[in-house]
């Protein structure tokens, strides 16, 4: 049974802004830690970003200051907030409980020029 449900896809224009959700139905998702995940076409999966229990986070080095990761209690949700975005941000987009392993089943995030 998939757990985590990913949110906030589409498609838009170079430069501008587009911020995903990753809900679930845990308990509380503040307590989990989290990541953020892309698959570009024909590339590997990679990472984005993390958020942990603590609310530290990380990020690809090359994605810093463009993405930041965010969690709303009030709807027990993580966030992906994506700025400036350009055409290789083009992917589909998975959310990761770290904890457990599991995925969402992704967005997809397509950047037009």
């Amino acid at each position: 049974q998939v757990q985590l449900v990913e949110s906030g896809g589409g498609v838009v224009q170079a430069g501008e802004s587009l911020t995903l959700s990753c809900t679930g139905t845990y308990k509380n998702l503040t307590l989990i830690t989290m990541g953020w995940y892309r698959q570009r076409p024909r590339k590997d999966r990679e990472f984005v970003a993390l958020i942990s229990s603590k609310g530290t986070t990380d990020y690809k080095n090359s994605l810093k200051g463009r993405f930041t990761v965010s969690r709303d209690p009030a709807k027990n949700a993580v966030r992906l907030q994506m700025r400036n975005l350009i055409q290789e941000d083009s992917a589909i987009y998975y959310c990761k409980n770290i904890y457990t392993g599991e995925w969402g089943q992704g967005t997809q995030v397509t950047v037009s020029t």
